[in-house]
């Protein structure tokens, strides 16, 4: 009996669905099944009935399910008390952000925090929020900087830190190109670049909150996911995309960024930027890089 193997149990006895526990695991649907299947041979028993469209637990599933919460709420526990322990003494901080924050935010912090500490071992990772959060909750990271998800897990603590500006990024060769703030109403014909909304659903509900009271619906194309290929896109004419200002940064030959205009403090709100951290795990190394954040605070938002 794996740890992991208990992990995926947990994830889809809370689901009670195989694709969003795999979705919530960051792994495919077939190999969540597969570890389930191995965790239920090596106890000797059913733990989940599963029909084309339900998953429910069995009643040695529910017996379990408290059982193997704390044995992997134990093993966390001692995994992330001997990591701060370890990286205490080797003086050591890992750091993990989405892009915005690795853009601007992270290389200042860093600057600041090195003038400071400079004996201090830093390591970044730059991942997606759903794929950072799992990491911090395991002690693999210590601090991340992450779009706030609608339910925060309880073991987190969060600062929220700033929102975004957004522009159109629109061909240079478009007559919209000539405008100095854009209003929902210029977009009516425009075709729009989102990413998936499974990929990056940050993203997507971007453009779509700026149609909510729109008499019309966005026309949207589907056709890439990661900001600089979708900045390619534009570039190339296949249509415009609502940013994150900081996109402004990336080379980018024949494009125009133009502001969206000032009545619509619904699309920034859609762009938050929160610190989070394990609630209640002592560490001086990360209190002192969330110092500088706060210092910095004003500085740094005027960069987004």
């Amino acid at each position: 009996m794996e740890l992991h193997q208990l992990r995926c149990f947990i994830a889809v006895a809370d689901e009670l669905h195989f694709g969003h526990a795999a979705q919530k695991l960051d792994m495919l649907p077939s190999a969540l099944g597969r570890y389930i299947k191995l965790l239920e041979e090596n106890l000797g028993t059913r733990l989940l009935t599963r029909s084309t469209r339900n998953v429910s637990l069995t009643a040695h599933g529910a017996l379990f399910l408290p059982e193997a919460r704390e044995l992997v709420t134990r093993a966390d526990d001692v995994q992330k008390r001997f990591q701060t322990l370890a990286r205490q003494n080797a003086g050591t901080l890992r750091v993990g952000a989405i892009d915005s924050a690795a853009i601007s935010l992270i290389p200042h912090v860093l600057h600041h925090f090195r003038e400071k500490w400079p004996g201090v071992e830093i390591h970044f990772l730059e991942d997606k929020s759903s794929r950072l959060l799992p990491k911090l909750k395991t002690g693999r990271l210590d601090l991340i900087f992450i779009r706030p998800m609608g339910a925060m897990d309880s073991e987190f603590q969060s600062q929220f830190l700033f929102y975004e500006d957004v522009v159109l990024a629109i061909s240079q060769n478009h007559p919209l190109a000539q405008k100095t703030e854009i209003n929902v109403e210029d977009l009516r014909d425009i075709s729009l670049i989102v990413p998936e909304k499974r990929v990056r659903p940050h993203s997507y509900d971007l453009t779509l909150s700026l149609f909510e009271h729109a008499g019309f619906k966005p026309q949207l194309i589907q056709i890439a996911d990661e900001k600089q290929t979708i900045i390619n896109m534009v570039a190339a004419e296949l249509g415009a995309a609502i940013m994150p200002k900081w996109v402004m940064r990336m080379a980018a030959l024949n494009i125009k960024f133009i502001p969206i205009g000032r009545g619509y403090e619904n699309i920034r709100n859609k762009l938050p930027m929160s610190a989070v951290w394990v609630k209640g795990a002592r560490d001086e190394t990360r209190d002192n890089m969330m110092q500088i954040v706060m210092d910095e605070l004003k500085t740094i938002t005027s960069l987004y």
